[in-house]
């Protein structure tokens, strides 16, 4: 017997020192500068990460410890968000300015360093000062760690395929222009795949972005949108495309000739290679939900070109209209989670916090006696529950939460609207009843381990949308989404606790509503915001102040002795 349990001793012991020895550092270095790109026929000056456009791809395994020195030689205040980690107690290290630290001032540097834990799959990365993430983005991807596989067959290869916005401009001046005038900023010139337009501009001297396929081969493509303001639409003429995971979670698979994906989402797909050797193009163009919205109605293209193609004319996918909600909400909502996926955990059924939350546009007073470029003379403003959020410039938020200084944000974030009002009846859009809000700095205070509710309700003031909202610092489960009010005696039947869907950032249906749920287990401040960016300067967007728990273990630890002071 004694004998027995020895050796029960030596194999647990000999198991973990394996599991430890799978986790590595992956260390890596950030140096962030002016580049000049030609796209369009044009000389363009950006702002980029290592002299390239996307920057660099990282790679690490679910365990790994992320090690980024960032060397700040840019014009701009900076700081990097690493899009959909959880962060577990590294707060400091989430990146939202003001939010969790104050920017990496020009000239300076600062490492970012934290642990990748129960997560697999396809993040991001991106400036998250001003319009800098215009340029200023890469792939993230996590591996299984060493003896763990994939939950679907290997791939013979993957690529990351990511999808980003492009402006002959300045894309600092952009923003600050429509700021000045309080109207919309300029659309982009063009949308790009790995940093590329294609060649369907009108003068494109940039070659498009190629991949290439050998005929019976599966490959798994990891797809990044990392467009400022646009969701795409995203194709490969005659093929289609398996989704296995989004926003790092697997999802069973979801067959799909067309994948629809948001600011901020990502979206893993098996595309196997099972057409006539030749030339495909590869597509995507905007997925426009607001009516009478003039945006960059484009197409950017890249190639799938199969080994011994002998056809030179690329064959082109017949693409969505751009407001075809009904293929979008198909996509969306027919998505579901992989309950036998390594971290999968069942729904939280019992909810501590019900919170319905309108999200929109709206106006703020113009100031001055002005006039300004929005509706009405006033200046355009977005509000979650009619309170327009506002980024203290003091110190971040995290800071005064962790050294409990006051003034800095107020906890007063509403449950409800402070409004009840028909949402999305187009009779309220110019309602100047409900049309105005105000700026200020709410965040919603959370016990720690608690179990939150959301119904993410779209409003039609100033015009409905998809709005999509990204949470920093946690998952959550998509339980359900539909169109018009959300009907709690009818709607909450609709809920699937049986296999939602995971993600970090969720497209509230134009018109519509989401309902997500999340367990707060994570201490810190955690941003929540529309990932359009012409929306976030404007103010939709709260934040979650979760309290420490009760063991060391769920404390917030003190920040890293070069933390970035205001």
């Amino acid at each position: 017997m004694a004998r027995a349990v020895l050796l029960l001793i030596c194999a647990f012991v000999l198991i973990s020192s394996l599991s430890f020895a799978s986790a590595d550092i992956v260390e890596h270095s950030f140096h962030v500068k002016n580049l000049t790109v030609n796209r369009l026929c044009k000389r363009q000056v950006i702002t980029a990460v290592n002299g390239s456009l996307p920057g660099p791809t990282l790679y690490v395994r679910e365990g790994d410890t992320l090690v980024v020195h960032v060397f700040n030689k840019s014009p701009f205040n900076l700081t990097i968000h690493w899009h959909g980690v959880f962060q577990i107690l590294s707060g400091w290290a989430d990146g939202p300015d003001y939010i969790t630290q104050c920017p990496i001032l020009p000239g300076n540097s600062y490492t970012y360093r934290f642990t990748i834990k129960r997560q697999e799959g396809t993040l991001w990365w991106h400036a998250h000062v001003s319009w800098l993430r215009a340029t200023v983005y890469g792939a993230l991807i996590i591996r299984p760690r060493a003896g763990r596989t994939y939950p679907f067959p290997k791939p013979y290869r993957e690529y990351p395929i990511i999808l980003g916005e492009y402006w002959n401009a300045n894309v600092v001046d952009v923003e600050n222009q429509a700021l000045a005038s309080g109207g919309a900023p300029n659309n982009s010139d063009a949308f790009t795949i790995n940093g590329h337009p294609g060649d369907l501009y009108h003068c494109s001297s940039d070659k498009p972005h190629k991949i290439k396929v050998i005929k019976g081969k599966t490959y798994l493509l990891r797809i990044v949108n990392a467009a400022l303001n646009l969701q795409l639409f995203f194709k490969i003429a005659h093929h289609k495309l398996t989704v296995v995971a989004v926003d790092a979670s697997y999802t069973n698979p979801y067959v799909t000739d067309v994948v629809v994906i948001a600011p901020g989402q990502t979206t893993d797909v098996l595309l196997t290679a099972d057409q006539t050797p030749a030339l495909y193009y590869m597509a995507a163009h905007p997925y426009v939900s607001a009516a009478g919205l003039i945006v960059d109605n484009t197409t950017t293209t890249g190639i799938l070109a199969y080994k011994g193609a002998t056809s030179s004319t690329p064959k082109m996918p017949v693409l969505p209209a751009f407001n075809d909600t009904p293929t979008a909400h198909r996509f969306y909502s027919n998505l579901t989670g992989l309950v036998t996926s390594p971290f999968w955990k069942p729904v939280p059924r019992d909810v501590d916090e019900h919170m319905l939350v309108t999200v929109g546009l709206g106006l703020v007073a113009c100031g001055n006696n002005a006039t300004c470029a929005g509706p009405f003379g006033q200046r355009l403003a977005a509000s979650m529950n009619n309170a327009s959020f506002q980024l203290p410039t003091k110190m971040s938020m995290l800071q005064a939460f962790f050294e409990n200084v006051g003034g800095i944000y107020t906890t007063d974030f509403p449950n409800q609207p402070p409004l009840q009002f028909d949402y999305t009846n187009a009779s309220n859009t110019f309602n100047p009843a409900i049309m105005m809000t105000t700026k200020s700095t709410k965040a919603k205070k959370l016990k720690f381990n608690s179990t939150v509710q959301l119904v993410l309700q779209d409003t039609a003031i100033i015009g409905i949308e998809n709005h999509p909202i990204h949470l920093h610092g946690f998952n959550f489960y998509v339980l359900a989404q539909g169109f018009g009010n959300f009907d709690a005696a009818k709607d909450t039947k609709k809920f699937n606790f049986v296999n939602p869907q995971m993600r970090n950032t969720i497209g509230v249906p134009v018109g519509g509503w989401a309902v997500i749920r999340f367990r707060a287990n994570n201490p810190g401040v955690w941003f929540m915001h529309c990932h359009l960016d012409v929306h976030l300067p404007w103010g939709l967007a709260t934040a979650f102040v979760v309290e420490n728990g009760l063991t060391p273990s769920t404390t917030l630890p003190p920040p890293p002795t070069d933390f970035p002071k205001c």
